[in-house]
């Protein structure tokens, strides 16, 4: 299971990544729902926000560690069932489609723009969608200790 969601979510984030770099020329944005939701092609040299932007070299290693981690977190711990295979597979495909960003383009393709939050993409939606699961199943296992 953890293997199909993060090829799932890779996948997903690099096909609509090609779609808006093929499709849009950088800087434009499209209004889905006028001055609510945009198609806004973008690139990010940094993290969330643009935060240590041109710090390619280190979000690279990030990326790295973070798949690594999730690898190994996910066969030491035996967390095969439940929500853990699909919290780590969507924060581990995130992960990866971030970084085959980085590595081709030294920052990252964002394009989802709600017009009251910095532009994002679908790798970064996975990674904060994986790490809620991750938070709420971790709560929930301290909790029945």
């Amino acid at each position: 299971m953890l293997m199909f969601i993060t090829l799932a979510v890779f996948l997903l984030d690099q096909a609509s990544k090609y779609l808006i770099t093929a499709k849009m020329s950088l800087g434009q944005s499209i209004p889905v729902i006028d001055n609510i939701f945009h198609i806004t092609y973008i690139h990010n040299p940094g993290a969330a926000f643009g935060l240590l932007a041109d710090r390619t070299s280190f979000f690279i290693a990030v990326g790295l560690l973070v798949v690594a981690g999730v690898v190994i977190f996910y066969w030491k711990r035996g967390a095969r069932d439940g929500v853990w295979p699909v919290a780590l597979g969507l924060i581990a495909g995130g992960s990866l489609g971030n970084l085959v960003d980085r590595v081709r383009f030294g920052e990252v393709v964002d394009f989802i723009d709600f017009r009251i939050w910095p532009v994002f993409n679908l790798a970064d939606s996975a990674i904060v969608i994986g790490a809620g699961l991750l938070i709420m199943v971790l709560w929930r296992t301290e909790s029945n200790s």
